[in-house]
């Protein structure tokens, strides 16, 4: 039986970007199509909220789309998403990374950096 040994994972981050509720789903499937595996979806309220309250306007709603994307893919992605941002309109919108510091099991972390070969055949 041969012996396996696991190849070194790329590091991971935790993207998030805050945008207009309406396209929610553009910039979701726009940062799937970055080899991000996950995206979760909540939505979020920022602080003028309660300034608009007040004034009487109604605030737009976001939505948060946070997604689990590679370390080395991070900065391509921020940069795509700012070009977005950039249209202005419902466009707009908010995005920046975290480390991802703690991932347990093989398969899983194999799955969320899109590595293709997970465990090598020595």
């Amino acid at each position: 039986m041969p012996d396996k040994k696991n190849i070194a994972p790329v590091k991971l981050e935790l993207l998030f970007a805050i945008v207009h509720n309406n396209k929610q789903a553009y910039f979701s499937s726009l940062i799937q199509s970055q080899q991000a595996n996950l995206q979760l979806t909540f939505p979020c309220k920022g602080t003028t909220h309660f300034i608009l309250n007040y004034l009487g306007l109604a605030d737009r709603p976001k939505t948060l789309v946070m997604s689990v994307v590679r370390s080395d893919e991070a900065g391509g992605i921020i940069s795509l998403l700012h070009e977005h941002f950039l249209k202005g309109g419902d466009y707009k919108g908010v995005a920046f990374t975290v480390p991802f510091s703690s991932m347990i099991g093989t398969l899983a972390y194999g799955f969320l950096s899109n590595e293709k070969q997970v465990i090598n055949n020595v």
